[in-house]
């Protein structure tokens, strides 16, 4: 019998691994999952992680400063009020939803001296739960959006609306895909647990896996142990 309480996650990781394509990265969303998973997920290999609450992050950026500086990258939806904290912790952004708020990390990127790397989301197929630009948006914007220095765009990011099959999915990934292009974009941030064979298919860089990585998530008081935890 195998008393290692990360074994599940070591076969998960090299599974993943294994049909991840040249191009295409993991980003481990470590939301709601405590720093001593992270820790192990480390070991194995893994460097880059996702959170979207901020002071969930910091408080297991805290328990993990030991490390070799890790890949954070914040994939919640940003408030304005959160800009500065949260380009202090993370050095990607995932979900830059509007010119405004674009402008505004741009701005504050500046006065932090920090060159935060900007993912824009774009809503393909109507979606009540989520923000976004509109392709057509996002096209007559570009200009703007694009020049952003010291913060750098450097790709779309989407979600799929709940219920679609797989070649739904995939071919919303391939729009998305295929606007990146349009724009001069290196960078697809798409696919996630359910969907995230699909998302490869059409080219995504970054796919990211929280429940299919980590299993389930725990209870938020007990997120910022650094102790081990068992599956």
């Amino acid at each position: 019998m195998n008393s290692d309480p990360y074994a599940p996650l070591a076969a998960r990781l090299q599974q993943i691994r294994a049909q991840l394509p040249p191009g295409t990265a993991l980003l481990a969303v470590s939301k709601g999952h405590d720093a001593g998973l992270i820790r192990q997920a480390v070991a194995l290999g893994q460097r880059s992680f996702g959170e979207s609450r901020l002071q969930e992050a910091q408080a297991k950026q805290a328990l993990l400063a030991d490390l070799e500086p890790l890949d954070w990258h914040f994939i919640g939806r940003l408030q304005a009020n959160k800009v500065r904290p949260v380009l202090r912790s993370f050095g990607t952004v995932h979900a830059i939803d509007s010119l405004a708020l674009a402008q505004r990390v741009a701005r504050i990127a500046a006065e932090e001296n920090r060159a935060p790397q900007l993912f824009f989301q774009v809503k393909f197929l109507p979606d009540a739960g989520k923000g976004g630009f509109s392709p057509e948006e996002l096209q007559q914007l570009w200009t703007q959006l694009r020049d952003l220095a010291p913060a750098r765009p450097v790709g779309l990011m989407t979600i799929t609306p709940l219920g679609l099959s797989p070649q739904q999915s995939r071919a919303v990934f391939e729009s998305c895909r295929a606007l990146a292009d349009a724009c001069g974009l290196p960078g697809c941030s798409m696919g996630m647990s359910g969907d995230w064979q699909q998302a490869v298919a059409a080219g995504s860089t970054w796919v990211r896996i929280g429940s299919g990585l980590f299993g389930s998530r725990v209870p938020s008081n007990d997120l910022h142990q650094g102790r081990p935890l068992a599956e």
